[in-house]
Formats: structure tokens, C-alpha cells, sequence
């Protein structure tokens, strides 16, 4: 037997050497080709494990710096969106927010701005300000916080949205919501965000967003004459506006960049509404309408509210046994509408209303009495396959028309109209789903990628 010696020189604290002999464990004579495929594999994988350390620390010495340093944030402290990002990276297994595909919208980014809280969230104290018909502004930014198109490197955003919350300013006398703030309060915004950031000054706006959901969008104001002559505010002019007011004519009102949105109403309620009566459900209400209808309407600045469309229904159609007209408010009245065949859509002070959502959520044809209105999203939601349009001087004979459509196409109609995809593409989620109204208005910004000043790019980052 053939003993290899191998001398281990261990120098003790009593100065000796300790030798150790180590017997292989074949008897016989080593393998010499055994031998030299393993001092070759030991050789590989030395290399290997050099390799891949090598490689990690070149990588790590070449990542650029965070573009954070670009920007006006102190270098002294860890800024808030550094420290979201992190947080948003480790717990991206438990966050609901949507997982937008490589391409989706063309690659566009969004940034968010991180706004001091008086200009939003402070009015979050009221629990109407996130729920009222003018809640768009608030249910964007919360859909906006939790999708993958948002960005929290500013360098890499091709539209800026500004969060200011002007709708939550409910009057003491009538308690609905006073907007004589809205234009100093976003002046204010655009001043904050302009000093703190290069972004506003570099396109002076143009790729900046904003949310006017009120009776006359980006006027700011609840009597069309009123709103006329104040116009869209001058810093405004240049940037998009996501509003509910729209008319297909020339209108001070939407002279700036925009896209018509549809009012607020909550995707919980519509969804307890119809687990109680599905939307395919008997319908026993042949005509619908319950909201203000003024039997003396008064004029106000020279107008009348609804051009009096809504006293001629009730003056026509009060005792009409086919319509079932409520002057008062009562809190259920989404269990009437989704009882309801027709349910009417006719103008207020602005052309559009609540009831347009609701009665295309729970299933109910709406009957749209505004002349000359802008109905949002038309390339997701098919309005003339779904909704019934008549003239403001043709209420007189809208049960001919109404029992004319009942007679002949209203099958035809409610299966449009009964289609999921365009009951969703009206509601508002947070987080955002596929097809919801957040997701049209990102569909709608990804086709004004013109105005921004960084070209997209198709591939997520």
C-alpha cells in the first residue's frame, strides 16, 4: 500500500509541529486519469466562482446613480420616494395593484406628485370627498398610486399628474360643493410643484395633468354664463384637463386640452345593487327619473335650471302611469333605477349627470336629453348601441318615442347594453382593473403622447 505524506505545519503556543499522515482510501495505485479530472474540475469551478464575483462587483461599481439626484431632493436625507420604492419592491407579492404588460399604452409612465396635504388629502377628513359625484379627482389618484404605469423617477415620466383635491368644499347652507377656491388652490399647486421640480417650467405644462370633474370642468364654475366669461384659467391653458363637462360644439370651457370622463359613482354600491337584483332581472318601471324638477323654475342670471326641459317632464308626464317621477331624494334609489326599462338623462345647469353611470351600471337604457353633449370614452363604451338620444324641444313626445324603441329594438339594446366590459369601463377602481374608466383615461393620455417631452419607451422598466 502506497501511503501519501502530507506535512500540516501547525506552530502550537508550545512550539512544536504536529505531522499528520493521510492514508488515501484505495489500495491499490491511483487512477491517473481519475486524478487529472478532478485537479480539471477543481480548476473549473474556482474559475466559475471567480467569474461570477468578478462580474457582480464590475456590475455593481458601473449602475448609474438614482436619477433622485437629478432632481432638487436633499442629498442629506433618503427621500420619501426612494424609501416608497423600496417598500413598493419587498411587498410587491402583497400589493393589489394591476400588473400592466410590456407595451400597454405605448410604454407611457405616469409621475405623481408628491403634493404638501393641504392640497389634497387633508380633505379626505370628510368622507363624502371621496365618494360624491365629483370624487374623480380622488379616485384617479388612488388608482394612479397603485399601477404599474406610474413612475417614481420624474426623469422617466412622460405626463405629470397634479393631485389637488377642489371639489370637497362642501357649503354649510346647501352642503353641496363650493369650488370659488379651486383656482387659487391649484395656482398655489402649480407654484409649489414649478419650484420644486424642473418639469413644469420645461414644457410649461403641456405634459401636466389636472381633474376638473365639476358642472363646467376647467372653469371652476356652477353657472355656465358665469364660467363663460371667467374661461379656463390662464395657467391652465397648456395642460390636459380630465373633466366631465363635454359638448360636441366650440365652448370656452373645454378651449384647453382635454378628455371627457364620466361623474364618480361608487363601484361598491353598483356591485351591493346588483347582488340583490341582477341587471337581467324583471324590470316593472317602465320610465324612470327622480331628482330636481322645479315646477316654477326660477331665472337665475337669465337662465333657467335644465332650460326648463325637466318642469315640461313633469308638466307632460306627472300623471302618466308609465312614468314613475320623483321630486325628493330617497338613498335607495339605485334598487328604482335597476327595476327600471328607461331611465332619463336630462341636462341640469351642465348637459351631464350622475344618472348617465348609473343607469348604464345597473342595466337601465338611458334616455340622454342634452343637447349636443360629449359622452365619454366612445371608443369603449358604444352609445348609440346602448342609449336612446332625444331633443330638448322634443320631450313632448318622448313616451311616443320611448313605447316606439319598447316596441320594435329594445332586445337589442339591453343586450348591448347589459355587456360587462361597458358597465366598467364607466366605474372608477382602485386598484385599477383592465377596461375600468382609469384605464380609458390612460388609453386616452397614451394617445397625446405628442405634447410629452420624453418619448415613450416599450419596454417596462
Amino acid at each position: 500500500m502506497l501511503e501519501t505524506k502530507r506535512v500540516v505545519q501547525l506552530r502550537s503556543s508550545r512550539g512544536f509541529y504536529v505531522r499528520m499522515r493521510l492514508l488515501h482510501g484505495t489500495r491499490g495505485a491511483r487512477n491517473p486519469e481519475k486524478g487529472f479530472c478532478y485537479r480539471y474540475f477543481k480548476w473549473i469551478l474556482w474559475l466559475s466562482i471567480s467569474f461570477y464575483f468578478f462580474s457582480s462587483f464590475l456590475i455593481t461599481r458601473s449602475k448609474p446613480s438614482s436619477s433622485i439626484s437629478r432632481t432638487t431632493v436633499s442629498r442629506s436625507k433618503p427621500s420619501r420616494a426612494l424609501i416608497e420604492e423600496s417598500l413598493l419592491n419587498s411587498n410587491s407579492s402583497s400589493l393589489q395593484h394591476l400588473q400592466i404588460q410590456d407595451g400597454l399604452f405605448k410604454g407611457m409612465k405616469v409621475y405623481v406628485y408628491e403634493l404638501p396635504s393641504k392640497y389634497n388629502s387633508d380633505w379626505l377628513s370628510n368622507e363624502r370627498c371621496s365618494s360624491h359625484l365629483f370624487a374623480t379627482e380622488v379616485a384617479i389618484h388612488r388608482a394612479l398610486m397603485r399601477s404599474d404605469v406610474r413612475t417614481l423617477d420624474p426623469w422617466k415620466a412622460n405626463f405629470f399628474f397634479v393631485p389637488v383635491y377642489v371639489s370637497c368644499n362642501f357649503s354649510t347652507v346647501n352642503g353641496f360643493p363650493a369650488i370659488g377656491h379651486a383656482r387659487s388652490l391649484i395656482a398655489s399647486a402649480i407654484e409649489h410643484v414649478s419650484a420644486q421640480l424642473p418639469f413644469w417650467n420645461r414644457s410649461r405644462g403641456a405634459d401636466h395633468v389636472f381633474v376638473a370633474s365639476h358642472d363646467f370642468g376647467s372653469c371652476f364654475h356652477t353657472l355656465e354664463d358665469v364660467a363663460i366669461a371667467d374661461g379656463v384659467p390662464e395657467f391652465l391653458r397648456n395642460s390636459i384637463i380630465l373633466q366631465t363637462f363635454g359638448v360636441k360644439h366650440k365652448h370656452p370651457c373645454q378651449d384647453v386640452e382635454h378628455v371627457v370622463i364620466p361623474p364618480y359613482i361608487p363601484p361598491e354600491s353598483v356591485r351591493a345593487t346588483l347582488k340583490k337584483s341582477p341587471e337581467t332581472g324583471r324590470r316593472d318601471i317602465f320610465a324612470f327619473f327622480r331628482g330636481k324638477m322645479e315646477v316654477h323654475p326660477k331665472n337665475v342670471s337669465g337662465r333657467f335650471y335644465s332650460k326648463k326641459v325637466r318642469t315640461e317632464i313633469w308638466r307632460k308626464y306627472g300623471g302618466d302611469r308609465r312614468f314613475y317621477l320623483r321630486r325628493h331624494r330617497f338613498a335607495g334609489y339605485q334598487s328604482e333605477i335597476v327595476r327600471s326599462t328607461f331611465c332619463l338623462c336630462p341636462l341640469g345647469w351642465a348637459p351631464w349627470s350622475p344618472r348617465l353611470v348609473e343607469s348604464v351600471a345597473l342595466g337601465c337604457v338611458p334616455v340622454i336629453i342634452a343637447d349636443g353633449i360629449q359622452l365619454p370614452f366612445p371608443s369603449a363604451v358604444p352609445w348609440a348601441e346602448i342609449s336612446l338620444t332625444v331633443a330638448e324641444n322634443d320631450v313632448d313626445n318622448l313616451g311616443k318615442i320611448l313605447e316606439h324603441v319598447a316596441a320594435t329594438n329594445l332586445t337589442s339594446v339591453q343586450r348591448n347594453l347589459w355587456d360587462p366590459s361597458v358597465r366598467e369601463a364607466l366605474l372608477f377602481n382602485v386598484p385599477i382593473s383592465e377596461g375600468d374608466a382609469t384605464w380609458q383615461v390612460l388609453d386616452a393620455l397614451s394617445q397625446k403622447l405628442d405634447r410629452s417631452h420624453k418619448k415613450p419607451s416599450l419596454t417596462s422598466q
